[in-house]
């Protein structure tokens, strides 16, 4: 199959044919349809994460089941399917208790046992990485069955890619992570793919007041037509100051949607008197966020964090496809450009100019 490699540290991908295995126990084989291209992937890219080389990077997809290995219930070829990274287990502590998203065994489970062949090889036979146990930037993925859930054949695999990671992510903090309650005020800082999802989950649970924080005008404009009521861009001064002008003295949830040491920090400095802050952006490893001890405790505030939105994504991933077929959940304006594998490296371009909500790459309907 095609791929789009990450080999060294240059911060390009190379297009190359790879092999792939047939799928063995508890393995499913899926023709990607459609990947998003998701910020998460950049932090591998431009080496902000570590990452081991050469590495398939992608998570974000969708596609259609064409094998299934020994053991596999629930799914059989034919099956359009949604793929996640908060790969479970199923049976640890976590799992049993609600916390998926958390299982301690994710990790096993997206890299190759000890002792077994690799499952994806360069043509020369060196073993290709699967970033998060997928790697979506092929033509093809083999993948844990508990990465993935089967939706409805009506449902767009070109829309349903961006549920696997952005709406997921974006929507569950909202509802599952902070809980969000109807008559609330809402800021989110970054108005990328997991912001806007955010904003739009914070419209659909009733906030009375959802102001976006951008640097791109564009992207601000874009958080106004799916559910923003304010928008604050820092370029005009102080968000922090600009969101407790606004609020009255600030709001009652928080959302931190970039990774950066700042923002995660002025998300705090957003809350009021009993807020939550919630940081999702990836902050880098070795940074940590300085917040004033006593404002914490003598303000009853809250500052947490959250994993793809605390996903249960097997209930959940069906739940977004019903509400985006209902017409409620906007997902056709978030897509701003469709483009081939072969423009991949062109598309993390558009992403670091600021140009795109979210890029998806089609691969063959």
């Amino acid at each position: 199959m095609r791929a789009a490699l990450l080999r060294d540290d240059s911060g390009v991908l190379a297009i190359e044919d790879v092999n792939i295995d047939s799928p063995r126990r508890n393995e499913i084989l899926i023709r990607v349809v459609a990947s998003g291209i998701c910020h998460s992937d950049l932090h591998f890219l431009d080496g902000t994460w570590p990452a081991s080389y050469p590495m398939l990077l992608g998570h974000e997809a969708a596609g259609v089941i064409e094998a299934v290995g020994d053991d596999v219930v629930d799914f059989a070829p034919g099956d359009h399917v949604i793929t996640c990274l908060s790969m479970f287990c199923g049976r640890c502590e976590r799992c049993l208790t609600g916390q998926s998203y958390l299982c301690p065994n994710a990790r096993r489970m997206q890299s190759r046992p000890r002792g077994e062949t690799p499952r994806l090889t360069t043509l020369e036979g060196e073993a290709i990485n699967q970033f998060t146990g997928l790697g979506s930037f092929a033509e093809q993925m083999l993948v844990h069955q508990n990465a993935a859930v089967k939706v409805t054949d009506d449902m767009p695999l070109d829309r349903a890619a961006l549920i696997g990671c952005a709406v997921t992510t974006g929507v569950g903090a909202v509802f599952r992570t902070a809980a969000v309650r109807p008559g609330s005020t809402v800021a989110v800082i970054g108005c990328g793919g997991v912001g806007i999802s955010a904003i739009q989950g914070a419209h659909l649970a009733g906030a009375r007041q959802v102001i976006a924080i951008d640097l791109e005008p564009r992207k601000l404009q874009w958080a106004l037509e799916l559910g923003a009521t304010h928008t604050v861009n820092p370029a005009d001064g102080d968000p922090v100051a600009q969101v407790r002008e606004l609020t009255g003295g600030g709001v009652d949830y928080s959302f931190e949607c970039i990774g950066l040491k700042q923002t995660a920090e002025q998300a705090y400095f957003m809350i009021r008197t009993g807020g939550m802050a919630t940081v999702m952006g990836m902050v880098p490893l070795g940074v940590n966020l300085e917040i004033p001890g006593a404002d914490l405790f003598l303000g009853s505030k809250r500052l947490q964090g959250c994993t793809m939105g605390s996903n249960n994504f097997i209930a959940d991933m069906p739940q977004l496809v019903d509400l985006y077929l209902g017409g409620r959940l906007k997902l056709d304006e978030m897509v701003s450009r469709t483009i081939g594998l072969d423009e991949v490296n062109e598309g993390f371009d558009a992403m670091k100019r600021g140009e795109v909500l979210r890029t998806v790459i089609a691969f063959s309907a």
